[in-house]
């Protein structure tokens, strides 16, 4: 367990979430967006958009402006991807 910013964190969830944002996405090819995802999770948006941008960081996820909305997807190339 971790503290940051005076909140009591389990290092481990920050895999968990990854790992489940990347079986949604598997699941919906067509991409999704950020709230859509989060109410996928049962968190709230500012958890996925983290998430979010570790994935893009990392180079297995991108996300393609459409009207107001950002759609997430995974990358073509998922060789990164876990499996």
């Amino acid at each position: 367990m971790a503290i940051y910013g005076g909140h009591m964190e389990y290092i481990d969830n920050n895999n968990d979430y990854i790992e489940k944002i990347v079986k949604i996405l598997k699941e919906h090819p067509e991409g999704l967006s950020i709230n859509e995802i989060a109410k996928a999770l049962k968190v709230h948006r500012h958890t996925v958009v983290k998430y979010i941008y570790q994935l893009i960081g990392l180079d297995l996820l991108c996300q393609r402006k459409i009207g107001p909305v950002k759609l997430c997807y995974l990358k073509r190339n998922d060789s990164k991807v876990p499996k």
